[in-house]
């Protein structure tokens, strides 16, 4: 499978480096190198790509300042001398993290964290409704129809357009069932089906009616996961 990247790097030497290992990989299609965030954030507005090989210390926007714009998230391979990021990649979900300088070897080793990822995106297979109880009755619910989820403390409650099934169940349970690409957990209290939401300003998404917070940890993920559920 070939992959589309991005090399972001205020250093010419290091975008270099990369350019050529990339090459080297037979497997990654190199379509762009900047050396600053806001170079690279045009390009990204109108085109995507796979991967992001990113330095996080950068003239202008951080690496991370990059991530916070961006509306579709690539896969993000971090790319910078310092070990002071490791937190904030965790944080960020970043697929690894590269300190300057590495091998081949250690570069290959990223790739195929990236290349994995996709694999299992594809060969998850998708379910297209779940069984709740509700009331003393098991009640089929299509996914498509729900437009978000709530937590009551020991209880949910699953709202869809003209309906609301309240059920003996905690929300980690009920995120572990749901199918991963269309639904996510938003906020300690919610989870959400991302192809229902109206709109996003701030740290609040709108289902119809509703008005849903949205955690600022979770914020960049919903932002990078909302097109890509559509």
């Amino acid at each position: 499978m070939k992959l589309t990247a991005l090399i972001i790097d205020d250093e010419p030497i290091a975008r270099n480096f990369l350019e050529r290992y990339c090459e080297k990989t037979g497997t990654i299609d190199v379509v762009g190198s900047f050396p600053d965030s806001e170079s690279a954030y045009s390009y990204l507005q109108q085109n995507e790509v796979d991967i992001l090989f990113l330095d996080v210390e950068m003239p202008g926007d951080s690496g991370f300042q990059l991530l916070d714009r961006l509306i579709v998230m690539p896969k993000v391979i971090l790319t910078t001398s310092k070990t002071d990021y490791a937190y904030d990649a965790f944080q960020y979900k970043v697929t690894d993290y590269l300190k300057k300088p590495f091998t081949y070897i250690r570069f290959q080793e990223a790739v195929g964290k990236v290349n994995e990822s996709f694999e299992d995106k594809k060969e998850t297979p998708k379910q297209e409704d779940i069984f709740i109880k509700s009331n003393g009755k098991l009640i089929r619910l299509n996914y498509d129809d729900i437009l978000y989820i709530e937590s009551l403390g020991d209880y949910v409650k699953y709202c869809t357009f003209d309906k609301k099934y309240v059920t003996h169940s905690t929300l980690k349970a009920v995120e572990e069932k749901m199918n991963q690409g269309c639904f996510m957990k938003v906020h300690r209290s919610y989870i959400v089906n991302l192809r229902k939401i109206n709109n996003i300003e701030d740290y609040t998404l709108y289902i119809g009616d509703s008005v849903i917070p949205i955690s600022k940890m979770l914020k960049t993920e919903v932002m990078g996961r909302i097109n890509v559920a559509s």
